[in-house]
């Protein structure tokens, strides 16, 4: 079985959102998130500059070593982002998420399931990731998906999950994405 990798679908369809590839054009709205001081604590820190934003778009718009996207609902309207990079082997690193104020109350769960989800699809059997120390509700929250601290820093907590950890998550929450997902 070969390596996986980084595919850029047109959309991830899940049960009340949809994942589809972040575009230049949504420069601004990713910058309303990543720059609203509420929603950017836990963050690294993001230029105001919406051309900045729109530029480093376009150059993630030709590369293949991660995937951005912007989260909607099913009547597309933007809520959210989330990005999968940093791949290590068959281990994918998710970040950069971020709900809007005018997200579903079912977000955190079902985003999290469709990447995943999504993730397995394209082969992936682990996943790290690091989350801020201070930032104890989502810390609980991938804990209760079964997430293992494996270190930590002064800033950092760091996490890991396997294949079966992820797929019991999927089982135990499946009434957030009863149908999975449509990749298309």
């Amino acid at each position: 079985m070969s390596a996986p990798r980084y595919v850029k679908p047109a959309a991830v369809r899940g049960h009340k959102l949809v994942f589809r590839d972040a575009r230049p054009d949504d420069a601004a709205f990713i910058l309303s998130l990543r720059t609203d001081e509420t929603k950017n604590r836990y963050l690294s820190a993001t230029s105001p500059d919406v051309a900045a934003q729109r530029a480093w778009l376009e150059r993630y718009a030709g590369a293949d070593s991660q995937i951005y996207f912007v989260i909607e609902t099913l009547a597309g309207e933007p809520v959210g982002t989330v990005r999968l990079y940093d791949q290590q082997g068959d281990s994918f690193c998710w970040g950069s998420w971020i709900k809007s104020d005018g997200a579903p109350s079912s977000f955190a769960v079902e985003s999290a399931l469709m990447v995943y989800h999504y993730a397995l699809h394209l082969g992936f059997t682990s996943a790290h990731f690091e989350v801020r120390r201070e930032n104890t509700g989502v810390i609980a929250f991938h804990e209760r998906f079964g997430a293992r601290m494996v270190r930590q820093n002064e800033i950092e907590d760091f996490f890991e999950l396997d294949e079966t950890t992820m797929r019991a998550a999927l089982d135990k929450f499946a009434r957030f994405l009863p149908d999975g997902i449509q990749v298309s």
